[in-house]
């Protein structure tokens, strides 16, 4: 549905781990074999992988400002990235940088180098996901305020206006 360029950095790789799943279809393309070659995953992975990936649109939904109900435990992405260990390095030219400790490294802890970097240049915000109930796809909000609300203006926007128009005009009686 992102009718936008792929987020940047490593939220692109956030971003599309989350748009893995078509919530309007139900497609989930780490059902098979490309979609897990594309994140290196075993087929024995991809139940861990999709933990991982509703825990990520649970963020990027609170991004957008969908607040989880009240009372509910500490976010699940929280406890799944503290399993991802992470080490500092420092290149020749004094650049710092979060990296993954396992060679090669998991898809979790690609995800928390990933998370750690946009937190970092403080794009992690940014990356939300939509507000329309059948889409929630990922995407990088790269509007000068930070506040869309939907992956695409042209699609999901449109329809959450015409629904809105639909109910004012339904509920006005003259």
């Amino acid at each position: 549905m992102n009718d936008r360029a792929a987020a940047p950095g490593g939220l692109a790789l956030i971003e599309s781990l989350v748009n893995t799943l078509d919530v309007e279809t139900g497609a989930d393309t780490l059902g098979t074999e490309a979609g897990r070659a594309a994140f290196g995953l075993a087929e024995a992975d991809v139940p861990d992988a999709r933990v991982l990936r509703e825990a990520l649109r649970a963020v990027c939904l609170t991004h957008a400002g969908h607040r989880p109900p009240e009372g509910s435990p500490a976010p699940p992405l929280d406890r799944l990235l503290a399993a991802a260990p992470l080490r500092v390095t420092v290149d020749a030219a004094g650049n710092a940088a979060l990296l993954p400790v396992a060679e090669p490294p998991g898809l979790t802890a690609r995800v928390a180098a990933a998370v750690a970097e946009a937190a970092a240049d403080g794009t992690w915000a940014r990356l939300k996901a939509c507000e329309a109930e059948d889409c929630r796809w990922a995407y990088y909000d790269r509007s000068p305020a930070g506040r869309r609300r939907w992956c695409s203006m042209s699609v999901c926007g449109a329809r959450a206006k015409m629904r809105t128009y639909r109910a004012r005009r339904d509920a006005d009686p003259g």
